[in-house]
């Protein structure tokens, strides 16, 4: 299929992007192909991508996939689309902000079937758009985005580094995340102020098999909501515990007393799960 020039496209209809979306377009095919690669995307596959932009991923997407759902809320870009996805029968572009939705309106659109995310996001929803879909009830198999490389590093980090927080966790409660590709900022047109990377998350089932997970998320919310407080302070507050009970339960999970919740590795919050439920049931 020849390849139209998508970037003479977006010239010809006039288009400006809008900073307020967010909007940086990848054109480079090599850069296009690599992503969808690195995302493992194969001809059985349902790609749902988040951000249509021009169209340029999503072609790429569809030359590997046997589905391509592709999610975009800037209504302007559906001329230029008609043209730039011309004859991809495998794709279907749904105008709707994905944040709005709810998990059975996907799942509608999807076929409740099982499928991959990929997208170029908008760093402006980077951190929501990536918990709507490690925290929702769908059947996603795998995650790819490309993010500013200061979330990719925090998506990824260790515990006790500057990078490891909240959402690093919630991330690992989904499924293991690494990044595969950095990518400079002359790549995007416009070019943002910062680089990116690309970071695939590959979902591990049952993860959290058999424990407590809401208590799990719930103090892992609460041993980063005061990062330079300790992790006995900070569940004082969030569960409204004695001191000496949240102290309890601290040091029966293992840790000293004094120790930080950004310390702690998902085992860890695992851990305490258990020595909370224990303390309140007052077994300790």
């Amino acid at each position: 299929m020849e390849k139209p020039d998508v970037r003479e496209l977006i010239r010809a209809e006039g288009f400006r992007f809008d900073k307020s979306l967010g909007q940086n377009f990848v054109f480079d095919g090599n850069l296009l192909g690599a992503i969808a690669a690195d995302a493992g995307v194969c001809a059985d596959d349902t790609v749902v991508e988040i951000g249509t932009g021009a169209g340029t991923l999503t072609a790429a997407l569809a030359e590997r996939a046997g589905r391509v759902i592709s999610f975009e809320v800037d209504e302007r870009l559906r001329d230029i689309l008609s043209l730039s996805l011309q004859g991809r029968e495998n794709v279907e572009v749904v105008f709707r902000d994905v944040l709005r939705m709810k998990d059975a309106e996907i799942s509608e659109i999807t076929g409740g079937k099982p499928f991959r995310v990929v997208a170029n996001l908008p760093y402006c929803v980077t951190s929501p758009m990536i918990m709507r879909f490690v925290e929702s009830t769908l059947p996603v198999t795998g995650i790819t985005v490309m993010v500013q490389k200061e979330v990719a590093d925090r998506l990824c980090a260790a515990p006790a580094t500057p990078d490891y927080a909240a959402v690093t966790l919630a991330v690992k409660i989904f499924g293991d995340a690494v990044v595969t590709r950095t990518v400079s900022r002359k790549m995007f047109l416009p070019p943002p102020n910062v680089d990116s990377a690309v970071v695939r998350i590959d979902r591990v089932a049952g993860r959290l098999a058999g424990e407590n997970a809401a208590l799990i998320k719930k103090l892992v919310r609460a041993g980063f909501a005061m990062r330079r407080k300790t992790l006995v302070n900070n569940l004082c507050a969030a569960l409204s515990l004695p001191r000496e009970k949240a102290e309890a339960a601290v040091v029966a999970a293992g840790f000293s007393p004094m120790v930080r919740g950004e310390t702690l590795s998902l085992d860890g919050y695992v851990a305490l799960s258990h020595a909370v439920e224990r303390v309140t049931e007052g077994v300790i």
